[in-house]
């Protein structure tokens, strides 16, 4: 509604100057306000926003005034482009504050990662603890369901999750960015250490489509490789 209501506002304090403001002027102010909508609400505020301040530029400050007609061609121009430039920052203002979110999120991937390799490195907490630490950190980079560690090696789920991230139904690479992941089936996620599989996490996503990107599948991998650490010094000592 502020969106909306707003530029009207700005655009009425301004109409007692028009004689003595000129209307690129007053447009670059329209143009903050569209910026401010963009840089705190979602796409749909900043564009009416951008609509508002354009239909309001109109009416208050080119002539006729208090109608919904322009006559002069410069006039004509200016609220073409204050369209233009208001729909134009929308996009970049979300595209910044998509670029600020994706960098916050991998940091908070990677500071789930160095966690659990300082717990695995101090060996301050027991293997069932860190076991179910990783499950929980995996349901929420991948965006999943539930995550189950099972210590059989022997068998094979119908889709797994490899190395380098890469997902694998019944031989076939799976596009997920596009598709998603399987949910008619469990995932499999093996835990590794020095080459052997220590042991693995059964992975559910099955009442929603979850499409992690590969950087999130390969975060996936790195921590359940943290388990596989931690599995094989358990082995070790005596």
């Amino acid at each position: 509604m502020a969106a909306a209501i707003v530029p009207c506002a700005v655009c009425a304090a301004i109409a007692p100057f028009r004689g003595r403001i000129e209307n690129t002027n007053a447009a670059l102010v329209l143009v903050l306000l569209v910026v401010a909508a963009a840089a705190t609400g979602p796409r749909w505020a900043a564009i009416v926003a951008a609509l508002s301040s354009t239909l309001w530029f109109d009416f208050f400050l080119t002539r006729p005034y208090q109608q919904f007609t322009i006559t002069d061609q410069a006039d004509i121009e200016t609220a073409v482009l204050l369209t233009l430039v208001g729909l134009a920052v929308t996009e970049v203002a979300l595209w910044g504050r998509r670029q600020q979110a994706r960098a916050s999120q991998q940091a908070g991937y990677l500071q789930g990662v160095l966690s659990t390799a300082g717990l695995v490195a101090a060996g301050s907490s027991r293997t069932e603890t860190l076991i179910e630490h990783v499950a929980d950190q995996l349901v929420e980079v991948l965006g999943i369901d539930d995550c189950q560690f099972d210590s059989n090696t022997r068998e094979g789920a119908p889709a797994a999750i490899v190395r380098d991230g890469t997902v694998v139904q019944r031989g076939h690479d799976l596009d997920v960015e596009r598709f998603g992941l399987p949910t008619d089936c469990e995932i499999e996620l093996r835990t590794q250490h020095d080459g052997i599989t220590r042991g693995r996490f059964l992975l559910v996503a099955s009442t929603r489509v979850a499409r992690p990107s590969a950087a999130q599948r390969q975060v996936a991998v790195a921590l359940a490789d943290q388990v596989g650490a931690a599995l094989a010094t358990d082995n070790e000592l005596p």
